[in-house]
């Protein structure tokens, strides 16, 4: 059996970093080590909160990071705006 090396992650987490500092410095230590290991991150395409934590970390540690997000969420300027990718889509349950 010919294992594959998992190139692209998706990640769910919140577009508000919680009641804690330990949430948003956690959520950046994951971003850190997927872009220092090269791999693609898929998320929701924010740039707030949890969500704007493990983009910002992983590509300034050198990994690509695409964003899915629904256009009227675009709309109000919460695209995060130096993602490798950002895909708009027509609403939630395409997102999903």
């Amino acid at each position: 059996m010919t294992r594959h090396p998992i190139r692209t992650v998706g990640v769910f987490c919140g577009s508000v970093t919680g009641n804690g500092h330990d949430f948003a410095s956690e959520a950046g230590l994951v971003g850190a080590q997927l872009g220092y290991q090269n791999r693609t991150v898929v998320y929701g395409g924010g740039r707030v909160g949890l969500m704007g934590a493990v983009a910002d970390a992983c590509l300034s540690h050198g990994g690509q990071v695409i964003g899915v997000m629904p256009k009227e969420l675009v709309d109000k300027e919460i695209a995060h705006p130096d993602l490798t990718e950002l895909m708009i889509v027509l609403d939630m349950h395409e997102r999903k």
